[in-house]
């Protein structure tokens, strides 16, 4: 997640929303923190602008998990008056937006999309992802295996929750494995409709009958959406594309709205998503002067 985006004005760039990578999610420890690289110092002399960076930290400090962060800026952008939607981020980790008419916002982690994707097609095929979802489509599931996955308890905790590599890593799944031999893409097949199912899970307990819109990397994903879209059936799943804004781009808009509401003194998180004590002004500002 190192998105950025500068805030336009005129012809200038007023200033840069980072987020930075994450390397260490830790909220539920007894002294909660997380940790993302990317110093927006350094960042800020580079480019002699101003940067705005650090987002989570502060809703973490309010008793938040700090993630997600996107459900607020969905709430801004896609909520609709004519139907029901869930907003599904489909980075390392899934996320999704619950918007649904006449109630707050609400979001959490569902578990991994592309992390544990990535991970097992790098060890097998030395690829970076499985693009289409092409690999997986040679495999087939296999319903032991994805049970196994399924009774993992972080999907059963109530929201607000949120998750990331320090639980969803090749260790995780390794244990997962066992010593049954299987072929890898059935192992990755698998792992395809376990993200579709941890979603659509999340669809069904969360928001019944809502459409439901993807972004992120997992959105040009064909095999991951058929498959999410047999599990919600019969509301279609579609892109962010088709409420106005490109999936690749949705988070680094979001950074960059993050950044504007930050130099506004303007709240951008929302407790009903992370737990925190209430609303608060994210980010910290790193001007060039």
């Amino acid at each position: 997640m190192g998105f950025y985006l500068g805030l336009m004005s005129g012809t200038s760039m007023d200033a840069i929303g980072s987020h930075g990578q994450t390397l260490r999610h830790c909220p539920d420890l007894p002294t909660p923190f997380t940790w993302q690289i990317g110093d927006p110092n350094t960042l800020t002399e580079l480019t002699g602008i101003t940067v705005v960076a650090d987002f989570r930290r502060r809703d973490v400090a309010a008793g938040g998990q700090g993630a997600p962060l996107l459900p607020i800026f969905h709430d801004q952008v896609f909520r609709s008056d004519d139907e029901d939607r869930v907003i599904a981020n489909l980075g390392g980790i899934a996320n999704v937006t619950v918007l649904r008419r006449g109630t707050t916002v609400t979001g959490f982690d569902t578990g991994p999309a592309n992390r544990l994707l990535d991970a097992w097609i790098s060890l097998h095929q030395g690829k970076d992802f499985d693009a289409g979802g092409a690999w997986a489509g040679t495999g087939q599931c296999d319903d032991t295996l994805l049970e196994q996955l399924m009774a993992e308890p972080y999907l059963s905790v109530s929201p607000p929750k949120s998750t990331g590599r320090e639980l969803f890593n090749m260790p995780w799944l390794n244990s997962r494995l066992g010593l049954n031999s299987r072929r890898p893409q059935d192992v990755q097949a698998t792992l395809q409709q376990f993200t579709a199912a941890t979603v659509a899970a999340a669809v069904h307990r969360h928001a019944p009958g809502a459409a439901v819109y993807v972004c992120g990397g997992g959105a040009r994903n064909a095999g991951l959406l058929d498959a999410l879209g047999r599990l919600v059936a019969p509301k279609p799943v579609a892109t962010t594309a088709a409420l106005g804004l490109d999936p690749d781009y949705v988070e680094a808009v979001a950074f960059a709205w993050f950044a504007r509401r930050t130099l506004g003194g303007l709240t951008s998180s929302a407790g009903s998503v992370t737990g925190a004590d209430g609303a608060r002004i994210l980010g910290g500002v790193y001007r060039y002067a």
